[in-house]
């Protein structure tokens, strides 16, 4: 790959990691009621799932969801559901107001939730699959070795896209205080819900 086009590749990364949607309300969450170091599982799980997308696009699946009209309903139904159970689930937590502090055992659940929740919601997200076999193409050649290229390539998005959002994290961080307030984190739980539920229905509602 030349300097120009690896230039390329990763201005197109950076722009994507920055777009805000489901997987931003969960770091933001996840990092504002527990701190940036919580938020580490979440943004684990969406790059593995990033990463199994890619290799997916390698080997031809992802090329299959993206043509087929099933397939393609069938994760669209599932990638609405899940951002709809998340939603419910930052509904149910402002109810309950739940305390930050827990158990070992219970904080070590936690963090393999979370990153099931990230992992989720990129395996479950049809944009995702639809986007890496549009994308990858342009900057791998077919030929031998292209699953190994398109691999390196994606390990390179993964660390740009984990970068940005551990650095959405820790500046989020830096304000917790202000999410130590019962009140204020309510507020926080419900936008981060009806964010989530609006992303699922969106998903829905979206033709083709």
């Amino acid at each position: 790959m030349s300097l120009s086009m690896m230039g390329g590749f990763l201005l197109a990364v950076v722009v994507g990691a920055m777009v805000p949607g489901a997987t931003t309300a969960l770091v933001v969450r996840r990092s504002a009621l527990h701190g940036p170091a919580a938020a580490v599982p979440v943004i684990a799980g969406v790059e593995l799932g990033l990463f199994t997308w890619a290799f997916a696009t390698a080997v031809g699946t992802a090329a299959l969801v993206a043509v087929s009209e099933a397939a393609f309903l069938g994760l669209k139904i599932a990638g609405a559901c899940v951002l709809v159970y998340l939603g419910i689930q930052a509904w149910r937590a402002a109810r309950k107001d739940v305390v930050d502090e827990l158990p070992q055992t219970a904080a070590s659940r936690g963090r393999w939730r979370d990153a099931g929740a990230g992992l989720l919601t990129n395996l479950a997200n049809p944009k995702v699959a639809v986007f890496t076999f549009a994308f990858y193409p342009q900057f791998v050649a077919a030929g031998p070795g292209i699953v190994h290229r398109t691999l390196l390539l994606a390990l390179v998005q993964v660390v740009v896209d984990g970068s940005w959002f551990l650095l959405v994290a820790m500046m989020v961080g830096r304000i917790r205080g202000l999410f130590s307030r019962a009140k204020v984190r309510r507020v926080l739980e419900r936008v981060t819900g009806t964010v989530l539920v609006a992303l699922g229905l969106g998903v829905l509602a979206e033709n083709g």
